[in-house]
């Protein structure tokens, strides 16, 4: 069905935000026209792919 099966969205990961970090965050969302989840995931791989990029940058300078 998928030609990756390691692609499927399937592992859970729970994060706990206060009133006002969700606020934001879900104001975010809809402002995109994102859902909260989705929104969330791509500014996680984003910060992800930076931190690995800076860590890199740094051992080869």
């Amino acid at each position: 069905m998928y030609p990756d099966p390691k692609r499927v969205r399937d592992n859970r990961v729970t994060l706990r935000l206060d009133d006002y970090e969700h606020d934001l965050l879900t104001a975010l969302a809809n402002y995109q026209g994102e859902q909260l989840s989705t929104l969330l995931r791509e500014l996680v791989m984003r910060e992800a792919q930076q931190v690995l990029a800076a860590s890199f940058d740094r051992r080869q300078g």
